[in-house]
């Protein structure tokens, strides 16, 4: 697991994406709708990272 914190700006920015429930300076819950976005798209052979990148997650250094 990443030891990652996460910054007020980034927390914000992650705040007002629709697929997050909730995020705090030291992890993301997201929602169940997204969940089975995320699964859908991985079971047709996406990557993870291009998952998250077109639902509007930007790419934050880990």
């Amino acid at each position: 697991m990443s030891k990652k914190t996460f910054t007020e700006k980034e927390i914000k920015q992650l705040s007002n994406n629709p697929f997050v429930k909730a995020v705090s300076a030291k992890g993301i819950t997201y929602t169940d709708e997204f969940k089975r976005l995320f699964i859908a798209e991985k079971e047709k052979g996406k990557f993870s990272r291009q998952i998250f990148e077109e639902v509007g997650f930007d790419a934050f250094d880990a």
